[in-house]
């Protein structure tokens, strides 16, 4: 994912899990294999090495894989890496009411504290009826208070 840093792209490289909390957030100037291997790498130490990898078509991907020694693991589909993609849509909508970032230190502290701040309240609406989605968010707002001071 791109994002425009005092008109300039930018990338946004993100991982996520089975269910769609987002791990590490990375942010570059480049996209290519340097880039690609260092957020690897980054969030191999803090997450560990999973099962399976799964990224979209950029070549970059494959070549820090095979850096790392572990292509078999990566696994590449027409729409198998639709949950990252949908995960960007808080983002780009928090993103808009911004207007735009100035530094690369704020649009890196701010896409980490997203990340976190959408994976605690994250509540899957969908799923549940609207009663238990009012408990669940009065306690998840309760122990970000918490959390928070």
């Amino acid at each position: 994912m791109y994002v425009k840093l005092n008109g300039e792209m930018v990338y946004l490289w993100r991982a996520v899990d089975h269910e769609g909390e987002i791990l590490e957030s990375f942010i570059t100037r480049t996209r290519d294999k340097a880039a690609a291997l260092a957020f690897m790498k980054e969030a191999l130490k803090r997450h560990g090495s999973p099962n399976a990898v799964t990224t979209d078509g950029l070549r970059s991907y494959g070549a820090a894989m095979r850096a790392l020694g572990s292509e078999q693991k990566r696994g590449v589909g027409r729409w198998a890496n639709n949950r990252v993609e949908n995960s960007q849509l808080s983002f780009r909508r928090r993103e808009r009411a911004m207007l735009r970032f100035r530094r690369m230190k704020t649009l890196q502290k701010f896409a980490s504290i997203h990340a976190n701040i959408h994976n605690h309240f994250n509540l899957e609406r969908h799923l549940i009826d609207r009663q238990t989605c009012r408990d669940r968010r009065s306690a998840a707002l309760a122990e970000w208070q918490i959390l928070a001071s």
